[in-house]
């Protein structure tokens, strides 16, 4: 089967929904994209996509780990009011102060568009008009009353921001989701180059679930690959008005390869080689709190794996209008493949000793 374009890919992906806990309609959309690029696919416990494409070679085989989460942050429905007002709760960071006003999807019964709500600021007491919307002063409208909204949504059903791909100017695309599905769009664009390369090392590639509330998909995932080098790609900090210079990495510049506590320094090297030699364009990103990331879960798997963290520039994080570049995402799967070709035996035999 012919693959499709990055930008067709992550336009599939994200336009899918899948919060957290609820990923199982998102890895089938991402196993039909990526087929005829690995050898196998499974659906593990938890709900992690794992596609393995094998190396070349006598075994036994280095077992590689790229591992980017495929979960959402979303809402999930806490009260049905009798003039049918939709209460919420939050699954994931949300900001609250960018719901009102936005267009949801209430997954009910059937998909429900919806309206976020809030008081008008017309008849706020005083001083509200200066603080956030609390939590419990918003709801979902889906122009239905009480009795009509319970036939169709009940007390735990999800609910989506309703956005649509948005293609920018040059090769910037905006939409839901891009943290961390353009992590995704990674590994398919790693797997695309590795379909024409000579690999010895075993790749298994992981759409991981449950990152946004606590790295659970990495955890499992890992114990069970036990992987000899781990890689997680998220997204970082793209450079934006009001975010300070050192707090950000620029937008198409290339990936940012992570260095601190959570990254093996051999491997870290080694990826900066990799980029230099080939003149594929990257930047260093500090990370210095380990948590946050599939890097920390992976990191501390059974007893320690080596592990690194590429990070996609990613602009105004957890709203529904994440923009990457797609030429960082690009690179970042070509220097992922053109690393997996030139590990060897001495190579992972070196990460243990460092």
């Amino acid at each position: 089967m012919a693959t499709v374009g990055l930008a067709e890919f992550l336009g599939n992906i994200i336009s899918e929904a899948g919060v957290s806990g609820h990923e199982d309609k998102v890895a089938a959309v991402v196993q039909k994209g990526m087929s005829g690029l690995f050898d196998e696919a499974r659906t593990d416990a938890l709900g992690n996509l794992i596609v393995l494409k094998r190396g070349i070679g006598r075994a036994p085989h280095p077992r590689v780990m790229l591992a980017a989460h495929m979960d959402e942050i979303g809402l999930m429905v806490t009260k049905i009011e009798d003039q049918g007002c939709l209460r919420v709760t939050q699954i994931g960071g949300i900001d609250r102060r960018i719901l009102p006003g936005l267009e949801v999807i209430v997954h009910g019964r059937k998909k429900l568009p919806g309206v976020v709500g809030a008081k008008p600021p017309h008849v706020q007491e005083r001083g509200e008009r200066e603080k956030s919307v609390k939590w419990e002063d918003l709801y979902v409208d889906i122009g239905l009353a009480g009795d009509e909204a319970r036939e169709l949504v009940q007390i735990g059903d999800t609910i989506t921001f309703a956005q649509t791909p948005i293609k920018l100017q040059g090769q910037f695309m905006a939409g839901k989701t891009m943290d961390d599905r353009a992590g995704v769009g990674v590994l398919y664009e790693c797997l695309r180059a590795l379909k024409t390369m000579r690999h010895h090392a075993d790749v298994y590639c992981v759409a991981t679930v449950q990152e946004e509330v606590g790295v659970r998909g990495a955890t499992t995932s890992t114990y069970g690959i036990v992987p000899d080098v781990g890689i997680a790609i998220d997204v970082g900090f793209g450079d934006q008005a009001s975010v300070p210079e050192y707090q950000s990495i620029s937008m198409d510049k290339g990936p940012g390869i992570s260095i601190g506590p959570a990254v093996h320094p051999a491997i870290h090297e080694r990826l900066k080689s990799v980029a230099g030699e080939l003149e594929i364009s990257v930047q260093v990103d500090p990370s210095p709190h380990p948590g946050g990331t599939d890097a920390f879960a992976i990191q501390i798997a059974r007893a320690g794996i080596p592990t690194a963290l590429i990070s996609i520039p990613l602009r105004y994080m957890h709203t529904a209008v994440e923009t990457v570049c797609l030429t960082d995402i690009e690179r970042a799967g070509r220097l992922l493949a053109e690393f997996i070709v030139r590990i060897d035996k001495k190579f992972v035999e070196g990460l243990k000793c460092f």
